[in-house]
């Protein structure tokens, strides 16, 4: 491991660390009081204001991925990643997160959905259909290892100690408090990490500020002598900024399905009363935007880099910005960012422990060996939360083996990793929720054969890396993947939705 912190640093951000630990206790521990049932844990029973629902949903959007991980694709490929992250796909998603909360929490309220797999089994009255979800749902692990990777990569920068070591810490303790919080502490964890995560995106907007001295064509042209491909609206260097189709069109494709993740779009039910879901979404909306806005600091890192080399060594793409923060700061200001890129990860990380365990529990162990429970209603529910717990601590060893071989072995960046198995899962899940939401009587057929059909095309086109007539896009990149198998998905869902009514007419 290179040293890069310095020994200022690296005690500040000791204290910093220990403290950060400490009111999350604090927070963890009141929240888990009030814990009483499975449905405690999954929702909540606290009633929690608006803003405060919003700032969660803005955090757990808001991963190691937009703060770590994307910046460093705008870091290593310029303006062509800064359209696709920076653009392109938060445009999408806001407006998508718009549309179909409010749809989702009407239905998800009536029939008091814990989880997506619920929703899915309820809406369409199929338990069978509710297990395939919930089996679906483990594919999150890979944006598990996506946080993890990050946060390792940040403190063990800003600590200078091994990864293994700080990645054993880091599951241990977030895992560890996690089997007791549930959601009434996420959301008072999450309200902190997002209101600090807001004045650490500013600090990492403005710390290059420098480089507009001369306008933003003097900053420009300071990109243009490290690559004149880092100005380009293309960039024929990576495989997934060539064309347009896949820095566009693959994003607002992705950006309008990537709200069906559970830790996501789940978030509304959080909120006692419908009246409350527009004030939850100019709160989450306004916030989420200025987080996507960070990767932005990815074009000040390439500059303090600009030959990718720190002290000698080649600066992995998912190194970039832990190096750029403990590099370019001063030390006070350097673990306030150092803080809020914890906090990024850390939230999204609470938020898919909680969804991903609980689906496990109540929708794949409590169906298929619930009978093994006791039958006493209260001996019920206490064996249900031990057992939650025994998952989130097999997810925990599951998550170090997969994110150490990422630390070790990445295909680029543990992006790649991530948004395979993201992608497959929302892929599958965009037309049932579409359909839930917008047609009365869909068919069962028509939505189980659309999810189907998505996973197959995502990991056929993935694995095959097939092309796309046209463009220079291969299934190669985790995005087009995605965007072909929600397009067919469409496809065979609207088809068999058309001949189901044409059926029923005649």
């Amino acid at each position: 491991m290179t040293d890069v912190a310095s020994s200022g640093m690296i005690t500040a951000s000791w204290i910093l660390i220990l403290i950060y630990v400490a009111i999350t206790m604090f927070l963890v521990i009141r929240g888990a009081l009030k814990i009483k049932s499975m449905n405690d844990y999954a929702v909540g029973n606290v009633q929690f204001p608006p803003y405060a629902v919003g700032l969660a949903l803005a955090a757990s959007m808001t991963s190691a991925a937009t703060f770590i991980i994307n910046p460093g694709f705008v870091a290593f490929y310029g303006w062509s990643a800064y359209i696709s992250f920076g653009i392109a796909y938060p445009v999408a998603a806001m407006i998508s997160l718009i549309i179909l909360t409010k749809g989702f929490r009407k239905h998800g309220e009536s029939v008091k959905a814990l989880t997506m797999a619920q929703w899915m089994g309820t809406r369409y009255k199929s338990k069978g259909y509710s297990l395939f979800f919930a089996f679906l749902s483990l594919l999150l692990i890979t944006f598990i290892v996506l946080i993890l990777v990050g946060l390792t990569k940040v403190l063990s920068k800003s600590l200078n100690v091994p990864e293994f070591y700080v990645l054993i810490g880091v599951v241990a303790f977030v895992f560890g408090y996690m089997m007791f919080g549930g959601a009434n502490s996420m959301v008072y964890t999450n309200t902190v990490q997002a209101i600090i995560m807001l004045v650490v995106a500013f600090i990492l907007l403005g710390s290059g500020y420098e480089h507009f001295s001369n306008g933003v064509h003097g900053f420009l042209d300071k990109l243009k002598n490290i690559d004149p491909k880092l100005i380009q609206s293309t960039n024929e260097s990576s495989f997934l900024f060539r064309d347009f189709f896949e820095i566009v069109f693959t994003q607002i494709v992705i950006g309008v399905a990537i709200v069906c993740q559970p830790h996501i779009i789940t978030k509304s039910l959080l909120l006692k009363t419908d009246k409350d879901v527009n004030r939850y979404l100019i709160y989450g909306t306004i916030t989420q935007m200025i987080f996507f806005s960070v990767v932005f600091t990815g074009f000040y890192a390439r500059i303090a880099f600009p030959d990718l080399m720190i002290n000698n060594t080649t600066l992995k793409m998912d190194g970039v910005i832990p190096a750029y923060v403990v590099r370019e700061f001063p030390v006070f200001v350097g673990i306030v960012v150092v803080l809020g890129l914890i906090s990024a990860g850390i939230s999204t990380l609470e938020g898919l422990i909680q969804s991903i365990s609980t689906t496990a529990t109540t929708d794949i162990i409590k169906p298929l060996f619930g009978k093994l429970y006791p039958s006493d209603p209260v001996k019920n529910e206490k064996s249900f939360i031990l057992t939650n717990k025994i998952v989130i601590a097999v997810f925990a060893v599951i998550s170090i083996l997969l994110s150490y071989d990422q630390l070790v072995n990445p295909k680029l960046s543990v992006a790649i990793f991530a948004q395979n198995g993201v992608y497959a899962y929302f892929s599958a899940a965009f037309v049932p929720i579409f359909f839930g939401m917008f047609f009365k009587n869909a068919p069962k057929i028509s939505v189980i054969a659309a999810s189907a059909s998505a996973i197959v095309v995502h990991f056929t086109f993935y694995y095959l890396k097939i092309g796309i007539p046209f463009t220079k896009a291969t299934g190669e990149n985790p995005g087009v993947a995605a965007a072909m198998a929600i397009l067919t998905s469409l496809i065979v869902g609207f088809t068999l939705l058309l001949l189901y009514k044409t059926k029923k007419i005649n």
